[in-house]
């Protein structure tokens, strides 16, 4: 196995932040064998995340094998990963992913969306929740960022 992702002061200071995570989470992964630069490390990254606390649970597919999958989670790309919650024994999938490593500034956004599902709360003022509960139409909301 290629050597860790995560030195020791990161591990301590997410399993400090996963202390926090109250309802489990799921995280599943797409990637593929073919033409993905970074899904060996990604996928790499989520099982060191994985092993820091029991609240997390990984699986993982096949962008290509594993299409129809991909296309119920809407994945199109790889690596992917679509982080999920729980109302009682049901996954919820909140439309929440991340494409490419979430190495950088992108690891942080990545540990506190684990948190925030975990919560079941997105933290939202109540008129924030009453304008977005308005909206009649689906909206596509996409935020990109590059490492520096």
């Amino acid at each position: 196995m290629p050597e860790k992702l995560l030195n020791d002061s990161i591990i301590q200071q997410v399993r400090s932040v996963f202390q926090k995570l109250r309802e489990p989470v799921g995280l599943i992964f797409f990637g593929t064998e073919s033409g993905c630069e970074y899904c060996a490390d990604t996928r790499q990254l989520l099982d060191e995340l994985v092993a820091l606390s029991d609240k997390l649970s990984l699986t993982s597919y096949d962008l290509e094998r594993e299409a129809e999958i991909a296309r119920r989670y809407r994945v199109d790309k790889a690596p992917a990963i679509v982080i999920t919650g729980r109302d009682g024994e049901q996954s919820v999938d909140y439309g929440m992913r991340f494409y490419g490593i979430p190495a950088g500034h992108e690891f942080s956004a990545l540990i506190q969306a684990l948190v925030l599902v975990s919560e079941g709360d997105s933290g939202l003022q109540q008129e924030t929740r009453q304008f977005l509960g308005e909206l009649t139409q689906p909206v596509h909301l996409q935020v990109f960022s590059t490492p520096t």
